[in-house]
């Protein structure tokens, strides 16, 4: 099983970035609309052509990981860097999607969040 490992730095501090991981208008922005995410552990969660699946791990302001099929596990586990950023790990489990595929993505998240 693939499993592709990110570390990006964005320009927010943790409570900006937040939400654009785990709430439908904030995943829109920049990675895929998202009609159904129940903000909790074993929640529900679709993924546009991801597909749908369940929220398997979820701390609030820092860990957001979703479950889909056939997508595989996606993970966002956001650090402090400082006052002003934020530090991603990223993790796709499963998935086919290229890490140039999810650079493009994590730069327009950088991005949406502004200077």
């Amino acid at each position: 099983m693939a499993v592709l490992q990110l570390l990006t730095r964005l320009p927010r501090p943790m409570d900006q970035v937040w939400p654009s991981l785990s709430t439908p208008e904030g995943l829109a922005t920049w990675f895929t609309p998202s009609d159904v995410l129940q903000p909790r552990l074993g929640g529900t969660v679709t993924l546009g052509e991801l597909g749908t699946g369940t929220v398997t791990a979820w701390d609030v302001d820092r860990i957001a990981e979703y479950t889909v099929d056939p997508g595989g596990r996606i993970r966002f586990h956001l650090e402090p860097d400082g006052e002003t950023a934020s530090i991603l790990r990223f993790t796709h489990e499963g998935g086919t999607e290229s890490e140039q595929t999810w650079q493009a993505r994590f730069e327009r998240l950088g991005e949406s969040l502004g200077p």
